[in-house]
Order: C-alpha cells, then sequence, then structure tokens
C-alpha cells in the first residue's frame, strides 16, 4: 500500500492546519505597537499579545525584555479559514522554500490591504505581516509530551512534501520552485 492510499484511509495519517500565527514585528520604536495590535485585532477579531526581546543587541538599540512585536495565535476551523483568506492575499502563489523540513509554512504579506474587504486605515498607516502555519498530523502532540513520546514515531511527522502536497489540494494553491 502506498503512503497516498495509506492518508487516504487512516484519519490519523490526514494532515491538518494545526495552527496559524500571524505576527507583525515593529523593532524597538514602541509608537508602531498600538497601531499593529490594532490592525492584528481588525484581521482576526483576536485580542493580540506583545512579543519581547530575548536577548539584548545592541546594534538595534534592543535591551533584553523590551517590546518587539506583537502576535495572534489561532486554532481551528479560525486558523484554516484565516490561512485561506492570507493565501488569497499572496494569490495563492508561494514558493517550496516558504515550507521547512517540518512541514511548517511561513510566508509574508506586504500589506494588509491585500486582504479581500480590508480597506486603508490611515491610523494604522502602511504595515506588513508574517503568516506561520504548522501542518501536523492528528496525535502529533502526544509526541511532545515527556511520558508517550516513544509510542509516536518520526513516520507520524510531516515532511516538505507532504505538507506542500497538502496546501496545493487543500487550499488549491500554486506553489513554485525556487
Amino acid at each position: 500500500m502506498t503512503k497516498h492510499h495509506e492518508n487516504r484511509g487512516n484519519p490519523m495519517r490526514r494532515p491538518y492546519v494545526a495552527k496559524v500565527v500571524v505576527n507583525i514585528g515593529v523593532g524597538s520604536d514602541g509608537e508602531k505597537m498600538a497601531p499593529a495590535m490594532k490592525l492584528l485585532e481588525k484581521l482576526t477579531g483576536r485580542k493580540p499579545v506583545q512579543t519581547y526581546s530575548k536577548h539584548r543587541i545592541p546594534a538595534w538599540g534592543l535591551r533584553k525584555g523590551l517590546p518587539i512585536g506583537t502576535k495572534v495565535t489561532l486554532r481551528g476551523k479560525e486558523a484554516h479559514d484565516f490561512l485561506d483568506r492570507s493565501l488569497s492575499a499572496v494569490d495563492r502563489t508561494l514558493k517550496s522554500k516558504n515550507f521547512d523540513e517540518s512541514g511548517n509554512l511561513s510566508f509574508g504579506i506586504e500589506q494588509y490591504v491585500f486582504y479581500d474587504g480590508v480597506k486603508y486605515d490611515p491610523s494604522i498607516g502602511t504595515m506588513g505581516l508574517q503568516v506561520s502555519a504548522a501542518i501536523e498530523r492528528r496525535g502529533f502532540r502526544v509526541k511532545r509530551r515527556k511520558i508517550r513520546a516513544s509510542r509516536l514515531g518520526k513516520n507520524h511527522q510531516i515532511s516538505k512534501d507532504e505538507a506542500m502536497n497538502f496546501i496545493k489540494q487543500e487550499f488549491n494553491v500554486n506553489i513554485e520552485n525556487d
């Protein structure tokens, strides 16, 4: 039995969108934080949280613990629907380099006005964002638990090719080679 038939028959082998993280990095400039948070709330309908620097980087004027961005994490149907909207914003075209070896997907959207039905807001200004999606199989979270980590093998992980095929089929996306 080939992997393709195996995925169709066993529901635990079918990939799905586990979560989508929408991120806006504003750097060390704190005055852009409020518009970035407003934008994420407008796009996702969820209250965003701030992200903080983990290291001191003198060249960028960063100290550890400074707010440098904002993000929202979506799961379930919300994640699937937002990923679909985001892929429409990039004309349903991705590159193979947008996928990593673990089956995760990340891409940027230059301007939020590329989303359908979203108009330019002068209080926000021009701003782009980063969308990252985790593609997994059901039961993969079990692997992360210490007690049962040995029960789930590597064949349950998503490869880059499997993630690309899933995104092509599920969201009707064209994936270009680098």
